[in-house]
């Protein structure tokens, strides 16, 4: 049996916060504004298997209202999100995310992130696809406003 899941999300950014994706920490003058590390392409990729298995959304699991997630790293509760999958007698197929955002730069940055993901999830690398796009100046991404990511997720039952 198979199940496959969508996985959105946003974040504004915002001075004097770092920017994390994909669990890695790229350069840049502004960073993402959220509770946890704010990383919008592992909350996609969380919520993408999470509703492969209709069990709702990271909002649900670590809510924004626990201190006990504040400033968490992402990855980690990635790795909790999959331990769930795991518990759930499902795998990860495969997964194909998009980051939108105008700047700055990410493709440098997608193989470690691929690598991160692939790790969390106990998954080859050959399972992860990380595409990056800018929105050509148009709507809050191309402003700078903020990044968003989708994500979705192809889980096999094991």
């Amino acid at each position: 049996m198979i199940r496959i899941g969508h996985g959105y999300d946003v974040h504004r950014l915002v001075p004097e916060r770092k920017l994390i994706l994909g669990g890695v920490e790229i350069p840049h003058t502004l960073g993402l504004l959220g509770h946890s590390d704010a990383d919008v392409l592992l909350h996609a990729i969380a919520d993408a298997l999470l509703g492969a298995l209709a069990l709702g959304d990271i909002g649900k699991h670590f809510p924004d209202t626990d201190p006990a997630y504040k400033n968490a790293d992402s990855l980690e509760l990635l790795k909790q999100v999959v331990a769930l999958i795991h518990q759930k007698n499902y795998r990860l197929g495969n997964l194909d995310a998009i980051l939108i955002a105008q700047k700055p730069k990410l493709a440098p940055y997608i193989l470690e992130m691929r690598q991160n993901i692939a790790d969390a999830c106990h998954a080859d690398l050959s399972q992860i696809s990380i595409k990056a796009t800018t929105e050509e100046r148009l709507g809050f991404t191309g402003e700078e406003k903020g990044i968003s990511a989708h994500c979705v997720a192809l889980l096999i039952q094991a």
